[in-house]
C-alpha cells in the first residue's frame, strides 16, 4: 500500500492524496491551489497521475481548495464515483459553478486588457461548464456515520468535522489480503464551540493519520474578545464610512450573518444595513437553512428568536445582478458589505476594495485564513499598495483581523482532537499548513504526545 501527497503538503491549498492498495487506487480530495501565479501554474500541471486509473474519490468538504479540480479530473478521464455528504453535494453545485464562472470572467478580462494582466499570455479557464456537469454527475451521497464499501477490501466512514456544512473526517479501513490498515483523513477540523455547527467528532484510533495544521502554530482569540472587537470596529466605522468583509461564500458568510443577528438580539448593535454581494451566497445560505439538523443548540435557539422578532432583525439584502453590485459603490457610509472571495483574489470583493481600500474612513475586516500569495494576505501583512484590476490602490482603510471566527481549529483545538486517540498512530503526517506552521505543529505532536509525526513533501510517496 502506498500514499502519495499531491497537494496541501507544506502549504494550505490544493488538498489531494492518492492511496494505492494494489487492488484499488483512490483520491481523498481533489483541490485547487490558491495564491497567485505559482498556484496557477500548479493547477495547470494537474494532474500528475493518470485520472483514468483512479477508481473513486472521497471528498471531505466543498471548499474549492479541496474540491476545485474535480471537473478537470473528470475532463481528463476519471469516470468513477465521487463520494460526499448530501449537503456537500448541494454546495458543490454552487461552488464549482462559481469557480467556473470566475475563471471565465478572469480570462475574458485578461483578453480585453493584455497589457495589464501581469503575464505574457492569457490563461484559459482550467475547465468548462461541460467539464463541471460531467463531474457533478459522478457524485454519490454518503450519510454521516454510516459504513461505505466503495471497493472490496475498502470500508469508509464519514463523520462530522464541524468545519463547514457537510464537512467530514474520513476513516478508511484497507485490507489487501496481506495487511490491514486504518487511515484517517482529518480534512479541515472546525474550532469547537463556534457558531452554527457542532464541534468535530472524536476519533480514537488510526494506523496512519493525516491531520491538518492550518493554525497549528497559534491560538485563536476567544469568541467574547472577538465579538467585542467586531462591535467596536462596526460602531466606530459606520457613522462616517463603510465596513467591507471579505468572506467565503460557504460557511463564513452564514456565520457572519449569524453573529450580526445575534449581536442585534443582544442589543449590542442596532439598525444594521447589510449587503451580501456574492452571486451564489443566497443559494449557499438557502442550502444551509435546509440542513438545520446539523446546527448546534445555540443556533436553533437564535432561529426561534428571529422568527418571533422579525421587526428587530438587521436589514439584510442579497445582491444578485451586476447592476445591484455596482450600485453599492455609491454607498459611502452606514453599510456593511459582505462579499466573496474570502482571500480577495477573485470575485466581487475586488471591486469593493477598489472603491473603498483607499478611503481612511472605511474598515476592512478579515475573518478567515489568508493564504500566502493572495491579495488578502498582502493586506493583512501590511501592504501599503494593492494592485487591483491593473491599478495601484493605496491601502488607507483600517485593516482588522478577527481571528476568533476561524473555521479551523487552532493549536489547542487540534491537540484536543488528537487527545481522543487511545493509542499513537504508527505514522502521523501533518498536512494542510504552511511549511513553517506544519513543522511547528509536527514537532509539538512529537514532543507533547510522543507520536511519530512529520510533515510530508509535495509529491512524496510513502509505504504504509
Amino acid at each position: 500500500m502506498q500514499l502519495t501527497f499531491f497537494g496541501a503538503a507544506g502549504e494550505v491549498t490544493g488538498s489531494c492524496y492518492l492511496v494505492d492498495t494494489g487492488q484499488a487506487r483512490f483520491l481523498v480530495d481533489c483541490g485547487m491551489f490558491q495564491g497567485g501565479h505559482e498556484a496557477d501554474l500548479k493547477n495547470r500541471h494537474f494532474p500528475l497521475f493518470d485520472p483514468g486509473s483512479i477508481d473513486f474519490v472521497l471528498l471531505t468538504h466543498a471548499h474549492i481548495d479541496h474540491s476545485g479540480m474535480l471537473p478537470r479530473l473528470a475532463a481528463r478521464g476519471f469516470t468513477g464515483p465521487i463520494y460526499a455528504t448530501q449537503s456537500t453535494m448541494e454546495l458543490l453545485d454552487v461552488m464549482l459553478r462559481d469557480s467556473a464562472h470566475i475563471q471565465a470572467k478572469e480570462a475574458e478580462w485578461e483578453e480585453r486588457h493584455p497589457h495589464r494582466n501581469g503575464h505574457h499570455e492569457v490563461s484559459p479557464p482550467l475547465y468548462s461548464l461541460a467539464d463541471l456537469e460531467q463531474a457533478l454527475a459522478l457524485l454519490q451521497p454518503v450519510i454521516y456515520e454510516s459504513m461505505l464499501q466503495p471497493q472490496p477490501g475498502i470500508n469508509c466512514r464519514f463523520i462530522d468535522a464541524g468545519h463547514i456544512l457537510g464537512s467530514a473526517i474520513i476513516e478508511t479501513w484497507l485490507d489487501d489480503g496481506d495487511s490491514r490498515n486504518k487511515i484517517v483523513f482529518s480534512g479541515d477540523l472546525g474550532q469547537p464551540g463556534r457558531p452554527i455547527l457542532r464541534s468535530p467528532m472524536p476519533v480514537d484510533s488510526a494506523d496512519v493519520l493525516l491531520v491538518e495544521s492550518t493554525y497549528g502554530n497559534r491560538l485563536h482569540k476567544n469568541l467574547d474578545d472577538t465579538l467585542d472587537e467586531l462591535v467596536r470596529v462596526i460602531q466606530h466605522t459606520l457613522p462616517h464610512g463603510g465596513v467591507i468583509m471579505p468572506a467565503f461564500t460557504v460557511g463564513r458568510t452564514q456565520e457572519l450573518l449569524y453573529l450580526l443577528i445575534d449581536l442585534t438580539r443582544q442589543q449590542r448593535l442596532h439598525g444594521l444595513k447589510i449587503y451580501v454581494d456574492s452571486p451564489l451566497a443566497l443559494a449557499a445560505s438557502e442550502i444551509t437553512m435546509h440542513h438545520t439538523e446539523l446546527f448546534n443548540q445555540e443556533t436553533q435557539q437564535l432561529i426561534a428568536w428571529a422568527q418571533q422578532h422579525r421587526d428587530r432583525l438587521p436589514d439584510i439584502r442579497f445582491t444578485q445582478e451586476v447592476e445591484e453590485s455596482m450600485a453599492l459603490n455609491d454607498i459611502k457610509s452606514g453599510a456593511i458589505i459582505i462579499s466573496a472571495s474570502g482571500m480577495c483574489d477573485a470575485g466581487r470583493i475586488k471591486h469593493h476594495l477598489r472603491y473603498n481600500l483607499g478611503r481612511p474612513e472605511c474598515s476592512i475586516i478579515f475573518s478567515g485564513f489568508q493564504a500566502e500569495g493572495t491579495l488578502g494576505r498582502r493586506l493583512v501583512d501590511g501592504a501599503k499598495l494593492a494592485r487591483i484590476f491593473g491599478e495601484e490602490i493605496p491601502a488607507r482603510a483600517s485593516i482588522h483581523t478577527i481571528g476568533g471566527l476561524s473555521a479551523h481549529a487552532d493549536q489547542a483545538g487540534l491537540l484536543d482532537w488528537l487527545g481522543h486517540f487511545k493509542h499513537a498512530p504508527r505514522q502521523t503526517f501533518v498536512v494542510h499548513g504552511e511549511s513553517a506552521t506544519a513543522g511547528i505543529f509536527a514537532d509539538l505532536v512529537s514532543s507533547r504526545l510522543g507520536w511519530n509525526a512529520r510533515t510530508p513533501n509535495a509529491g512524496e510517496k510513502v509505504s504504509l
